[in-house]
């Protein structure tokens, strides 16, 4: 335990700084892994809010927090192009079924 009186005072605001940081953090934690599983527009901007708030607080540094967005929004984009082939590959297969059972029928 420190002797000085600044340095137990510093002591003190640091511990509760930690706890504040440490809620962000775990907050921010589960704001990504949302957006990460369902990229969805909502989700992203709730995300990069929130990531913006900790670059602020300094609770992360803000290239970290611009990094983290950018992530975000590859995947999403990434996921939307996926998602969009895949509709066609199912359209193109149903399309290919009926045209054969049709034909099967002539």
């Amino acid at each position: 335990m420190p002797v000085i009186k600044s340095a137990a005072k510093a002591l003190r605001k640091d511990r509760r700084r930690t706890l504040v940081n440490k809620k962000i953090k775990e907050n921010l934690k589960k704001v990504l892994k949302k957006a990460r599983q369902n990229p969805a527009k909502d989700n992203l901007k709730a995300a990069a809010k929130f990531l913006d708030r900790a670059a602020k607080k300094k609770v992360i540094h803000k290239n970290k927090a611009n990094r983290l967005k950018s992530r975000l929004s590859a995947l999403a984009k990434k996921k939307k192009t996926i998602s969009k082939s895949q509709v066609k590959d199912k359209v193109k297969k149903a399309t290919k079924s009926k045209t054969k059972k049709t034909a099967k029928n002539k």
